[in-house]
């Protein structure tokens, strides 16, 4: 059998036509596809802008509350260890003193301690 004569047996087969039937489908939908894809593209280009600054919007109100939250929590500790040094370095402060420089308490000298936080006062009655 000649070559001319396989090609038109093949071409008159309806495996053939099947192939090339499903060929052709897969290009239309393929167009489908990328039109409804460029449509969609296009409302998204269009919106994005809106989004995006929508977007940033919310994450800057969220980072702000956030960083807020942080400070106060900072200063909270910050407050409370400084308090409790203070107090630390004075009590370490007065025993660390030799006994011949400390001044011996008198009836008349009164120590007043105050809650963390607050410096120690030594006032003299009169």
């Amino acid at each position: 059998m000649t070559l001319a004569t396989q090609v038109k047996r093949i071409a008159d087969s309806k495996p053939f036509y099947a192939l090339t039937g499903v060929g052709d489908f897969a290009v239309e939908r393929a167009r489908e596809y990328a039109s409804t894809m460029q449509g969609k593209a296009e409302t998204v280009a269009r919106d994005f802008p809106e989004k995006a600054r929508e977007y940033a919007d919310a994450a800057t109100t969220r980072f702000n509350r956030i960083y807020d939250d942080l400070a106060i929590r900072g200063r909270r500790i910050v407050s409370k260890v400084t308090g409790e040094t203070a107090l630390e370095l004075e009590d370490v402060s007065e025993r660390a003193e030799p006994a011949a420089a400390r001044p011996a308490p008198s009836a008349q000298t009164t120590t007043t301690r105050r809650p963390a936080g607050t410096r120690t006062r030594t006032t003299t009655q009169s």
